[in-house]
């Protein structure tokens, strides 16, 4: 028996799927549990993201069109009924219990509860799990819902995802190639696809009461409640991912809307951002260097464009030993240092208690921090962070921008008036960009550019862009090969050598290593840092590969 025959033995309601799937189309879905190598335009893949959920990529070239079918059991309106009394008894019960201190504990504990209010496999009512009524004294029967196997596994489903799940979105919550869903109204709900762009989906809220309701419980998650007075909240869920939701028809035509921003358990590792194409081995050499030798760098580019994928991938080249400090609205950022504060913003509560990026980078230059990591700058905090970069502490962060005139326009103007003689404290900007290759979405390094200074004679600030993508031919070029700045006249002094150019052997040399990564398919984030961390540490023979 074949895992697909196994997963159907174990899901009924999967093998029903796909006879009836069969029967109208006369195809079988390919059964895949990991989306890898070249896929095809129009696909027919069954994936598994933990039972009892399943995920159908479906397309045709006479649809013209790719549709994201969940596949979960369903509850028939006899059994919509058990449920809702279930879930009755088991909040009737809940509040004689412990307050769960994780969630965890509250799987546990609806677990418990559960297996209290009901009585499997019998035919009766008010019975426990051997069929008779449970007696509690004084003539009282303790109520018991009656279910089958089938019924039982079904509600336990749908408990664990109303409750401690994400509700009608679990599914694809469960989904590892999603990047952002987007909901708005009742039943549109859309997801940005890894391996397909935006797709479609078949999931809904069914009524406004239910998409509410969700909403209010969401933002009560984040710690932000939603209603009509305060419609819009921003934050993060526990599992890290960030969403955004707008809870009123007032300011949304359509309906309530929310936008999740799916959280990877695990950072992209700086080879599969290679491996991809987003950047090449000389890049990611540059970009260590840069942040091995404490160079400020600015991620910049339009929303979606990768900025902190990128971000995230690159501080595996900080040093070990370094004490980061991380300040974001929502936490995003993940060093893999020991040493890390990781700062939140808070923006709910009375105005006095208030805390802003502003107010938390002041607090971080007062603890000496070797680098801070600003998850976006965009206000007075800019400033701060300029003279963060004058007292010698690097900085790194993610800006909205698409090129580095227009990052240079928004840091000069209002709200953030860095003078513009200052600007050279900043030591690099990658220019970073969503775009669409031949039909297929993907995400470049437009550029990395260095930051010379102001110059009065040519009225402006010079800049050199070290490396330039070519869109038509989808290949990133070395410019600043023997004409870098920033590493002839500030690594190769920092390093101490006599011949700045020595230090492109420097550059050449991490580029090897990260080919060889490469190439004995090393990619996974630790895997990495690993091995970028016993460079550092004992050069050459601390690797476990020659080159």
């Amino acid at each position: 028996m074949n895992e697909f025959e196994m997963a159907m033995q174990r899901n009924p309601h999967l093998k029903e799927y796909i006879n009836k799937f069969r029967k109208e189309t006369n195809t079988t879905p390919e059964f895949m549990t990991k989306l890898s190598g070249d896929l095809p335009a129009f696909p027919n893949i069954i994936l598994p993201v933990g039972d009892p959920v399943f995920i159908h990529l479906y397309g045709t070239e006479k649809l013209a069109r790719i549709d994201y079918i969940a596949i979960e059991p369903s509850l028939s309106p006899d059994e919509q009924e058990r449920f809702d009394e279930v879930k009755n008894l088991i909040l009737e019960k809940a509040p004689n219990e412990p307050v769960p201190a994780s969630e965890t504990e509250l799987r546990e504990q609806i677990a418990k509860l559960f297996g209290e209010s009901v009585a499997i496999g019998s035919g009766g009512t008010a019975t426990n799990k051997k069929g008779v009524p449970e007696k509690l004294g004084f003539g009282v029967v303790e109520r018991k819902v009656p279910l089958t196997q089938i019924e039982y596994n079904k509600i336990a489903y749908y408990l664990e995802r109303d409750i401690v799940g994400s509700g009608p979105i679990e599914p694809i919550i469960r989904d590892p190639y999603l990047e952002d869903i987007h909901s708005i109204g009742v039943d549109n709900i859309y997801i940005i696809h890894k391996k397909y762009d935006m797709l479609r989906t078949n999931l809904g809220f069914g009524t406004q009461k239910r998409l509410d309701d969700w909403m209010r419980s969401m933002s009560e998650r984040i710690g932000r409640p939603v209603s009509e007075s305060t419609p819009i909240a921003d934050g993060a869920l526990p599992d890290g991912s960030r969403i955004n939701i707008i809870y009123s028809e007032d300011i949304s035509i359509a309906g309530s809307s929310f936008t999740m921003r799916k959280f990877s358990e695990e950072s992209i590792s700086i080879i599969q951002l290679i491996n991809w194409g987003g950047i090449n081995s000389e890049m990611a050499a540059y970009l260590w260097l840069c942040l091995e030798n404490g160079m400020s760098v600015f991620f910049s580019g339009e929303t979606a464009s990768g900025k902190t994928t990128m971000l995230n991938a690159c501080l595996c080249f900080i040093q070990e030993k370094s004490k980061i400090y991380s300040i974001e609205d929502t936490p995003e950022v993940l060093p893999p240092h020991v040493v890390w504060q990781r700062l939140i913003t808070r923006e709910s509560g009375p105005k006095e208690s208030r805390v802003d990026t502003f107010l938390l980078l002041k607090a971080a230059l007062r603890s000496r921090p070797n680098y801070i990591i600003v998850g976006e700058i965009r206000g007075a905090e800019g400033a701060t962070a300029f003279q963060a970069m004058q007292t010698g502490h690097p900085v790194i962060a993610t800006f909205h921008a698409s090129a580095v005139k227009k990052m240079i326009q928004r840091l000069t103007g209002d709200p953030i008036n860095i003078p513009v003689t200052f600007i050279d404290n900043l030591n690099v900007a990658m220019i970073l960009q969503a775009v669409y290759v031949k039909g297929k979405f993907l995400r470049r390094c437009l550029s990395i550019e260095e930051i010379e200074g102001y110059y009065e004679d040519v009225g402006g600030v010079v800049t050199r862009a070290v490396f330039k993508w070519d869109p038509e031919t989808d290949i990133h070029s070395f410019r600043g090969l023997n004409n870098s700045f920033i590493l002839e006249d500030k690594i190769a002094k920092i390093q101490g050598y006599e011949d700045t150019r020595k230090i492109y052997d420097d550059l050449f040399l991490r580029a090897r290593i990260l080919d060889e990564m490469r190439n004995r398919g090393i990619d996974q984030y630790d895997d990495v840092y690993e091995i970028i961390k016993n460079f550092i540490k004992h050069g050459v023979d601390g690797l476990p590969f020659p080159v």
